[in-house]
């Protein structure tokens, strides 16, 4: 059976009822042996239907808890078992605490999740519009000494061959060489700009940085 998310699984209330009393025996507000309110007093103080109070009495007396008898009323007969169903119930109770929290935490994470996607949705259609109005926008990558490529003209790296992407540019320093030809080094701490399509970049990536 499947229940929708937002229904909460609530106690009868002839259940709420019971467990009520059962406390009060478990605090000794009530002791063995003791008379409690008949069913009309009980419905009375619980603000329920005779019918409720006498659900309530009906659970107890089958857990052997109260002792119900015509004309005579309900009495207390065991602290012990009123203790048990106590603890029980409490254990339940928690156990559905623990599944509603989960539950909540998994909504929680589903709605983040869902967001996620359709920002991301959102990102990559925005990229793909800038790259298709503006499609000679460069990469750009940084040389450091762990590249292999450190110190080699562009024209011995054979660049456009291995990676298909385009050097314009290089910034040193301050400077920066627009359109470097095929006898240009490549030095630490440059900053080259290339252009090419969506697989350029790690070819690039890769080629400076094999490993």
């Amino acid at each position: 059976m499947n229940l929708e998310k937002n229904v909460q699984v609530k106690q009868p209330k002839y259940q709420q009822i019971a467990v009520d009393l059962a406390s009060k025996i478990v605090e000794k507000k009530y002791q063995v042996g003791d008379k409690i309110y008949a069913r009309s007093s009980l419905a009375s103080q619980y603000n329920v239907s005779a019918e409720t109070a006498r659900r309530a009495i009906a659970v107890l007396q089958d857990l052997e808890i109260v002792e119900a008898s015509k004309g005579s009323g309900v009495f207390i007969k065991s602290y012990e078992k009123a203790a048990q169903f106590v603890r029980q119930f409490h254990d339940v109770q928690s156990v559905h605490e623990l599944q509603n929290e989960l539950l909540v935490s998994i909504r929680n994470q589903q709605n983040e999740l869902l967001n996620l996607q359709e920002k991301t949705k959102q990102l990559i259609s925005r990229t793909e519009h800038f790259r298709s109005v503006n499609p000679f926008i460069p990469y750009q990558i940084e040389m450091t000494m762990e590249s292999p490529c450190i110190q080699q003209t562009l024209q011995a790296l054979n660049f456009w061959q291995n990676t298909s992407g385009t050097i314009v540019g290089i910034r040193r320093s301050n400077e920066l060489l627009l359109s470097p030809g095929p006898y240009a080094s490549l030095e630490d701490g440059d900053i080259i700009y290339f252009i090419g399509n969506d697989e350029s970049l790690a070819r690039v990536q890769n080629f400076l940085y094999p490993n």
